[in-house]
């Protein structure tokens, strides 16, 4: 079943290079390019950050992108070439400071017991044991990135006691301190701050083993968004098509300028709302979290509560990009408007997507909204029955779609032939 699209009124206002990005695709690719784009810039705004709750709170986000095969998420892919050269460089500026630091050791038997820097790196592997990646923790300055074209990469690392590092995960997402000491291995790390980013995309069959349970914490963690259509076959030898790579590779290098700009800022940036917009803010997350409570599940709840820091993180990231020629001595950032009427209208989409996912995760648990719904069908019943229960209790015709999806997963239902079902 169809879940929302991104509103085109979105991809109108969008700040550059986002705005030229997301207009060389269509339909759900669209969708996929702009949030798999806006998970790897969250982690290309360094020195930039915003108090949220009391906390300080940084851009990086976490993205998952559910889809079959054959629907077009692949397209995810292009995002990681943003974030390919601040890698490189990186990882090419640390390995030489550490090479000349042991030239200067072999050369100074004074210098023998010095530590060498760490190599650092930006891009990790999802196949990395938990060990590895409090190491990388520990050497980065400005955060790390995962992403993964294959859920189930990280689904397997997650089920082996050495390299589960769910904890971690959802530690960094609120920037949590970590740490990891092991006599064996000769390990110790001490993170203070970790900021890590993620995006990655699978099949709905490799998202259980991934999340394993909606309530481990991680799942409310996640910007959701999901889809079930099958891409049609492309034009694979289209002319428009063949300079996308070397548009992405472009920008990269732009994205890398911003990135080195921020990293030598000689103090961070604060990133805040307007009065107005806190007020807007606090009025829709009421009215959500009420919404929920009185018509789906309070144990939801925690997905509302941290789409609220998703949207606030969005929020940043077009803030920066939208004022990326005017940040030289700059150490205070107010969200303009328009990019906290896109950032809302893009949470209450994924907001969506979450909550469809989350009913769909192994429980044949339902809401008091279904149940109503249910009690007034027939045990065997047709979709415009179905509709016409939802309307007469203000359910849209799109969400009873849903429900109807959802319930047969779930063995609520089944269904006889083309708009009839059984009650199970």
């Amino acid at each position: 079943m169809n879940r929302r699209s991104i509103s085109s009124g979105v991809y109108k206002r969008l700040p550059e290079p986002l705005k030229k990005i997301c207009s060389e695709f269509e339909g759900r690719e669209k969708d996929v390019v702009l949030l798999s784009c806006v998970g790897v810039l969250s982690n290309c705004l360094p020195n930039v950050f915003g108090f949220y709750d009391k906390d300080r709170l940084y851009p990086q986000l976490y993205i998952i992108i559910i889809a079959p095969a054959a629907s077009g998420k692949g397209v995810m892919n292009f995002s990681r070439i943003l974030i390919e050269k601040i890698h490189r460089d990186t990882l090419e500026q640390s390995r030489k400071a550490r090479m000349e630091c042991e030239k200067n050791k072999a050369k100074d038997k004074d210098k023998t017991d010095e530590k060498c820097p760490d190599i650092e790196t930006k891009i990790l592997p999802a196949n990395i044991s938990s060990a590895e990646m409090y190491h990388y923790f520990n050497s980065s300055k400005h955060g790390l990135i995962i992403v993964e074209s294959e859920a189930d990469t990280m689904s397997s690392m997650l089920k082996n006691d050495w390299s589960n590092y769910s904890d971690v995960l959802r530690k960094a997402f609120h920037h949590e301190p970590i740490s990891i000491s092991r006599k064996s291995e000769k390990v110790f790390a001490d993170v203070e701050e970790p900021k890590l980013a993620m995006v990655i995309s699978g099949t709905p069959e490799q998202l259980n083993p991934l999340i394993q349970s909606r309530e481990n914490g991680l799942f409310s963690r996640l910007l959701i968004y999901s889809f079930d259509e099958i891409a049609d076959f492309k034009d694979v030898f289209s002319k428009e098509k063949k300079h996308t790579k070397e548009m992405f590779v472009q920008y990269g290098k732009k994205v890398s300028g911003l990135y080195n700009e921020l990293a030598d800022m000689p103090s961070p940036i604060e990133f805040r709302f307007t009065d107005i917009q806190e007020r807007k803010f606090l009025q829709r997350f009421t009215y959500i979290s009420e919404d929920v409570i009185k018509k789906h599940s309070e144990s939801f709840l925690a997905n509302v509560y941290r789409h609220g820091v998703i949207m606030f993180r969005i929020c940043m990231i077009l803030t920066v990009l939208r004022n990326k020629k005017n940040l030289k001595n700059c150490t205070d950032l107010v969200c303009c408007n328009t990019d906290f009427v896109i950032a809302l209208s893009i949470m209450q989409t994924v907001l969506r997507h979450s909550q469809y996912t989350f009913d769909s995760i192994g429980t044949s648990f339902i809401s008091l909204q279904e149940e109503k719904l249910l009690d007034e069908l027939t045990p065997i019943f047709t979709r415009e029955s179905a509709i016409n229960a939802g309307i007469k209790n203000n359910v849209p015709k799109r969400t009873v779609d849903d429900k109807l999806a959802q319930w047969q997963k779930k063995r609520i239902i089944k269904k006889l032939s083309k708009g009839r079902y059984k009650k199970l």
